[in-house]
């Protein structure tokens, strides 16, 4: 699975529908873009639903997508019936389900394989957000689903603004929309101002240029990890409450 800002295509392709395509790099690409949307919420999900531990919640996770890649489970996805992420971990469920039935597992990768995945940033944060009650896992798979998108997103907005020379956009969208999480206080504009020698009207506009052009990210990811315009449409209300064009 590649990292960076290239694993999506163009806006208004779609790369649920490049899953059944005859040519083997068109599928293969679209396989790479969906583990990587992916690997979190499936992770996340074998270790809380089926109280996994990480080394096998790992193995499980790779041998999942190794699997659909190889006897073609997402191809079958008719979005009549649900929305593609809820498939997804159905799909999860039957490949579960008959793991533990099996008296030996397909060796990892198998043939296809997701890398550079940190499933220990994973870990640490299911271990922080540890609860008395017990988890609601499908909960948790939509939370991990989301959580990676934007970390993608970031990662994307990054990259797009060191190319356009909007380096210092970047920076004030992650100091004032990214760290303050969970911290106190959030830094004013002023102070982002004084610390970047800008003047506040700068630190506004430079902000507003990330925001937007994170928004058309996501955009771009969800309409390529959705099937249909209707599916991709109530993502979009869903996650950013907008109605795209």
């Amino acid at each position: 699975m590649q990292q960076g800002g290239g694993a999506f295509p163009a806006t208004r392709h779609s790369v649920v529908r490049d899953l059944g395509s005859p040519d083997p790099r068109t599928r293969a690409a679209a396989y790479d873009a969906l583990a990587r949307s992916y690997w979190r919420p499936v992770y996340t999900y074998v270790r809380l639903r089926w109280r996994r531990g990480p080394e096998d919640a790992q193995d499980l996770t790779q041998e999942f997508f190794a699997r659909a890649f190889e006897r073609e489970y997402l191809e079958r996805y008719d979005p009549a019936k649900a929305r593609f992420r809820t498939f997804v971990r159905t799909c999860l469920d039957g490949f579960l389900a008959n793991d533990a039935k099996a008296a030996a597992r397909l060796k990892r990768g198998g043939g296809y394989a997701i890398t550079a995945v940190d499933f220990a940033c994973v870990d640490a944060d299911l271990a922080a957000h540890a609860r008395s009650d017990e988890p609601d896992p499908e909960r948790w798979f939509y939370r991990e689903w989301i959580r990676g998108l934007f970390a993608d997103a970031v990662e994307r907005l990054r990259q797009r603004a060191g190319a356009a020379g909007h380096a210092v956009a970047f920076t004030i969208f992650q100091r004032y929309d990214i760290e303050p999480e969970g911290q106190a206080p959030r830094p004013t504009y002023a102070d982002i101002a004084r610390d970047a020698k800008l003047s506040v009207s700068e630190v506004t506009n430079e902000l507003a240029w990330a925001r937007r052009a994170f928004r058309e990210i996501v955009l771009e990811t969800l309409r390529a990890i959705c099937a249909t315009d209707e599916e991709f449409r109530a993502e979009a209300r869903d996650l950013l409450g907008i109605d795209p064009p």
